[in-house]
């Protein structure tokens, strides 16, 4: 019953210094800051609209059409460039490439970045290491991809090793042959994109605080049981992060399996990116293409957010 008096006295006073003027001054400052902000993320908004989204606005309006090279965009085709894709034997088999790619550069990657991490840190030389480990990420994937076609090659180096030890000629056709064409692509693939992974688990494992490690020590916890029940859960963020970039890059692959497999005459190569590539710029077909550039997008898309959702799980049970 006190309370309501004294209410009414503050907002008798915020009427006499002008509150609602006070109101209006604030809003007409952050109206202010508003559009000076805007002006600032202008040029970058005009960048990501032009550069990224309208591209993919024109890609998706496409694939509802009949364009090909050279000819008009004026007709319109409904789902059947989408209709065409369940039947057509090259995209099962990319689908079912591209699926095989994913797995093999969610897993190997993050299996051996992770064990180098683990090894290698405090490790004395690690950071020499760790430098060699991390030097093919900065190279271009087509020059890694050139540099490995030429190691694979007949008569390569890695068929020169193998003839050493072997003490007789080795014949291999490691990119020509079905066996060996896809374990030698992503044996490629883990060796440039291992050293990504190590780096961001060194980073995750650097931003662990030592307060629970070494409460860890004083309860007598040991070194495996600290390894699974402390380090493991506040490092799941950060594979996470690791497991999601993997499975972009499996699905965005193309400098390595065009390039070394471009002379291969079988389809254990051909992936969903390949396979958008070659039907819109060699065979002209870019409306077709365009389909399957949507049906990547969705599905990436698709697989993100459920990692998405994953990592969200995870940090609030890290909390």
């Amino acid at each position: 019953m006190t309370d309501r008096p004294d209410r009414e006295t503050d907002l008798q006073l915020m009427e006499r210094i002008g509150w609602h003027q006070i109101k209006a001054v604030e809003d007409r400052a952050m109206k202010r800051n508003f559009w000076k902000a805007f002006a600032f993320m202008s040029p970058a908004i005009v960048l990501v609209c032009g550069l990224l989204l309208m591209p993919v606005v024109y890609n998706i309006y496409f694939s509802f059409t009949k364009w090909k090279k050279f000819a008009g965009l004026d007709e319109f085709a409904g789902f059947s460039n989408y209709a065409k894709l369940p039947g057509n034997p090259y995209f099962d088999t990319a689908f079912y490439n591209t699926a095989i790619w994913v797995a093999a550069s969610v897993v190997f990657p993050l299996a051996i970045g992770f064990g180098l991490a683990v090894f290698l840190r405090g490790v004395a030389f690690g950071n020499v290491f760790k430098n060699i480990i991390f030097l093919p990420r900065i190279l271009a994937p087509t020059a890694v991809a050139v540099i490995w076609f030429h190691v694979y090659a007949p008569h390569g180096v890695l068929n020169s090793l193998l003839a050493l030890v072997a003490g007789q000629p080795v014949d291999i056709g490691w990119l020509y042959q079905d066996n060996t064409v896809t374990p030698a692509i992503i044996a490629t693939f883990v060796w440039q994109s291992v050293g990504l992974v190590m780096v961001l688990v060194l980073l995750g494992l650097s931003a662990i605080p030592k307060d629970p490690l070494e409460a860890a020590r004083v309860d007598g916890a040991t070194n495996s049981q600290t390894f699974w029940h402390i380090v493991m859960p506040l490092l799941m963020p950060t594979l996470v992060v690791v497991t999601i970039l993997s499975v972009l890059s499996g699905f965005t692959t193309f400098d390595l399996l065009w390039v070394m497999g471009v002379a291969y005459p079988g389809q254990r190569t051909l992936s969903l990116a390949v396979f958008m590539y070659f039907e819109s710029f060699q065979k002209g077909s870019w409306a077709f293409g365009s389909a399957i550039a949507v049906i990547i997008g969705i599905v990436v898309f698709s697989v993100t957010w459920i990692q998405t959702v994953m990592q969200n799980r995870v940090d609030k049970m890290t909390r």
